[in-house]
């Protein structure tokens, strides 16, 4: 069986990624930081080994959104792309949104739902967490 690769990119295509294999998760995070970094009122993410993930054109930049995390974005359009933080060693969090075929990585659940916003809800049943879901 072959492993499946996924690819991706920024908006103006300055930027392009490769993914191997499958997503060690995916959710919707409803934090401020993240709603405010990529400018809508929740963000899905698929979280990957760093190892999973090859740039292959171009480089993100990164800003340090706090003293923990960084997040990773095309200087040229903005686009935000990856999200990696010391508490989460060798994984990188990789937009959803990003990917050119977004389908492919289905979000499993909620985190950050104690920050939602009252008039965002989503149809789904998928389980919501107040703040990050247990990693066990």
């Amino acid at each position: 069986m072959t492993e499946k690769k996924r690819e991706g990119g920024c908006q103006c295509g300055e930027v392009r990624y490769e993914i191997s294999g499958e997503p060690i998760f995916a959710a919707i995070c409803h934090c401020s930081m993240c709603r405010r970094a990529n400018a809508a009122p929740a963000v899905a993410w698929a979280m990957f080994h760093e190892s999973q993930l090859r740039f292959s054109k171009g480089e993100v930049k990164t800003y340090a959104s706090s003293s923990e995390a960084q997040r990773g974005f095309c200087e040229r359009c903005g686009t935000q792309i990856s999200f990696t933080a010391t508490f989460l060693p060798e994984l990188i969090d990789v937009t959803i949104g990003s990917l050119d075929d977004p389908e492919s990585v289905q979000p499993t659940l909620h985190y950050w739902h104690s920050n939602h916003l009252s008039w965002v809800e989503f149809s789904d049943n998928l389980p919501r967490h107040p703040e990050l879901p247990p990693f066990s």
